[in-house]
């Protein structure tokens, strides 16, 4: 795991070597074991290096080919590496490392973008040809790794993260548009970001850059295509359970030590009892405490821990503790924080990093198995729609989750509901029309319609179509940066490429029945668990953002400066009277407080990101 960046000028000006190796640099977080750099006319490319496989000086990047042409930087790790070396091997490739950037430089080079397919993990990499001068520049199948590009000055620019680009003086400008997407749906989905001019590439494409100054894209890998022509041969909780164990073996393969988030609930306790069924041993868990009860998961974490012989830590992380990682949360992220667990995972991550310099997550398992609660109104939509009059009584004012129903029910058709079903904030509330606040989301209805033509009318399958091509990546962002802020390595067992694919090819029973969702891991390895982890009603990392916001000076400074902000006078909040809403919620006006919490975050964002550049 490491941080990569890289440019390809047309024109004839001179690389600027410092301006590259602060480009790099930017990136010691996320490579805190070494550092390297190619320079060669018109291209450069940069790599921070966090040590996992091959820890020698034999596998430092920049790595450049044994005759010379190519030069790869690579961010991620290639699990399946070992099984093409005896291949590579016949054809003629002498080995100079154990490493896996070795293994697939070569594979690029024998069989071109072909060989994307065959690879099972994460990674984003970048590979110069000396031949044409191009860069080709991939990003894995689901985007568990990160890559940004921007033109500027002549060049094509790319990094790990936006900062390494503004680090460099690429212009830093706030998009209105990715602002109301932002708000209304948690996350900027598509090639843009929230910056003007500052794109991701798209997970499952790669990017060729040339030295004129043209690029094209492609999509390798097309989940619906690839789940259309899936055909289990065994049972689905066998197929599902033999392949998890599998996913597991594979993340495991590290020449350093690896251990588990374990939050208590179904998902991370699936990979804990892989693991231990296996044989593993020594393993570390790392759980995140709360004092409230309410919210607290640690006790069960703990518990089935201690029950496979693995070591547990948990971390308590409140007061200034919260606010000091949520800061170093915001740099580390570069966009808004939406999801809110942010600085809990920074904190942990950097408090795991005296055990592991690698962490199992169970991230993925509710967007590939419908594990959300906001799904169930879409399995009976037509029924529940018919009986939403019901929401208008007294009573579901006073229940949070009722009243958030009858909102999203209101005049809604299945589409609209598809595409805000993640959402917190709806259009029609704040008095813009459904086309308006949906002018800026083309990619989000580009991928709905596509999974009408692939996962056909059944609207659960509609919706984790859409959330694993769009919310999932907001959640895999966070990972990546939380992690890799403290220079851990995140992995996630469930998105293996078979499981993905081989899931999207279930009927939908498999996932939402009955009352409960991500049925097919309830019944097969779910199954292994004991009572207190599968009877646990799980509250997800759940924080008491209110008493803070209200309580504590740090926090209620960054709301009582929102006066001061430039960004919540741009899009749809120039409008809004945020100091009332502020005095209101103060008073302990509970009724704005998500749109308080947005605001909270919108200034945090604005004074420890966007005031550095």
């Amino acid at each position: 795991m490491c941080g990569i960046a890289g440019l390809i000028r047309f024109d004839n000006k001179p690389i600027n070597e410092e301006l590259v190796t602060r480009m790099r640099d930017s990136l010691a977080h996320r490579g805190p074991d070494g550092a390297g750099t190619f320079i060669k006319r018109n291209v450069a490319l940069a790599h921070r290096r966090l040590s996992i496989l091959d820890l020698s000086d034999c596998a430092s990047q920049p790595f450049t080919s044994a005759d010379g042409r190519y030069t790869i930087i690579f961010n991620g790790e290639i699990y399946n590496y070992k099984e093409f070396i005896p291949e590579l091997e016949e054809k003629g490739v002498k080995f100079r490392s154990t490493s896996d950037t070795e293994v697939l430089l070569y594979l690029y080079i024998l069989y071109g973008s072909s060989m994307l397919l065959r690879l099972e993990g994460m990674w984003a990499f970048a590979i110069h040809d000396d031949a044409d001068g191009s860069i080709f520049v991939c990003r894995d199948r689901l985007g568990v790794k990160p890559i940004y590009y921007a033109q500027w000055d002549n060049a094509w620019y790319f990094a790990s993260e936006p900062k390494a680009l503004f680090t460099i003086g690429v212009p830093l400008s706030v998009d209105e548009n990715g602002l109301n997407e932002l708000f209304f749906y948690r996350y900027i989905a598509g090639a843009n970001t929230i910056f003007q001019g500052v794109f991701k590439i798209l997970p499952g494409h790669f990017l060729i850059l040339y030295a004129d100054g043209r690029q094209t894209s492609e999509r390798y890998w097309n989940l619906g295509e690839r789940s259309a022509h899936v055909k289990l041969d065994a049972d689905p909780m066998e197929w599902f359970e033999y392949n998890f164990n599998r996913s597991i073996r594979y993340r495991m393969v590290s020449d350093v030590p690896v251990g588990i988030l374990l939050s208590g609930g179904l998902d991370s306790s699936a990979v804990a009892y892989s693991l231990a069924s296996q044989g593993y041993k020594g393993i570390n868990t790392f759980t995140i405490r709360f004092t409230e009860s309410e919210l607290n998961e640690s006790v069960q974490a703990e518990k089935l821990a201690k029950s496979y012989g693995f070591d547990s830590h948990t971390l308590l992380v409140e007061d200034e503790l919260l606010y000091e990682n949520m800061v170093k949360a915001v740099w580390a992220h570069d966009e808004p924080l939406i999801h809110q667990s942010d600085p809990h995972l920074v904190a942990i991550s950097a408090y795991s990093k005296s055990y592991v310099k690698v962490l199992l997550s169970g991230e993925g398992a509710d967007e590939l198995m419908g594990g959300y609660v906001r799904y169930k109104p879409l399995k009976h939509w037509d029924k529940v729609k018919a009986f939403s009059s019901l929401l208008d009584l007294p009573y579901a004012k006073d229940i949070t989750r009722l009243h958030k129903l009858k909102r999203y029910l209101q005049n809604r058709t299945t589409d609209e509901a598809i595409l805000l079903n993640a959402s917190n904030f709806y259009p029609e509330e704040f008095f813009m029309n459904k086309d308006e606040a949906a002018s800026n989301i083309y990619y989000r209805k580009q991928i709905l319609q596509e999974a009408k033509e692939y996962m056909g009318s059944n609207y659960i399958k509609q919706v984790l179509y859409l959330d694993q091509h769009i919310y999932l990546q907001s959640l895999l962002d966070r990972n990546d940066r939380t992690t890799m802020a403290a220079g851990i390595e995140c992995r996630e067992p469930f998105l293996s490429s078979t499981i993905v694919e081989g899931l999207m090819s279930l009927p939908a029973s498999y996932f939402v029945k009955d009352k409960k969702g991500k049925y097919i891991l309830a019944n097969s390895i779910g199954k292994q668990l004991p009572d207190y982890i599968t009877n646990f009603k799980k509250v997800g990392l759940g924080v008491p953002w209110e008493r803070y916001l209200r309580q504590k000076e740090e926090f209620r400074n960054v709301l009582l400066s929102i006066k001061d902000s430039n960004v919540l006078q741009m899009g749809l909040f120039k409008d809004m009277d945020k100091e009332t809403l502020i005095t209101q919620f103060f008073s302990g006006d509970d009724s704005q407080k998500m749109l308080i919490r947005f605001f909270f975050f919108i200034r945090l964002w604005e004074t420890e990101y966007l005031a550095k550049f």
